[in-house]
């Protein structure tokens, strides 16, 4: 007899970011632990600590997102063209600041 064992690791609750899925107990989305590792190049022993985290909620999240990456890719997507136009928008009013 085969019995599947969950992991209650990765959790969404609609009044806690948007019902993103985030590591249970915390505010911390698998989106941002995943955008740290592919694009800022963190390993899970770091993001653990970055994060104050156990190596366990980060290699949950990351397993999560790689079960369900398309999906978490397209949210991450929808996202950076929300911060572009938001950034714009704050340029067009005048608003922007830049530092050089």
């Amino acid at each position: 007899m085969v019995t599947i064992l969950s992991i209650d690791t990765i959790v969404s609750d609609s009044s806690i970011r948007d019902g993103q899925p985030i590591v249970a107990g915390t505010q911390i989305r698998v989106s941002d632990l995943v955008a740290s590792h592919l694009y800022r190049g963190q390993q899970p022993e770091e993001l653990a600590v970055n994060y104050k985290l156990s190596l366990g909620q980060v290699y949950a999240a990351l397993a999560y997102y790689y079960q369900r990456k398309d999906q978490i890719d397209k949210l991450m997507q929808q996202e950076k063209r929300r911060a572009a136009d938001y950034l714009e928008e704050l340029e067009n009013n005048g608003r922007l600041i830049r530092v050089r």
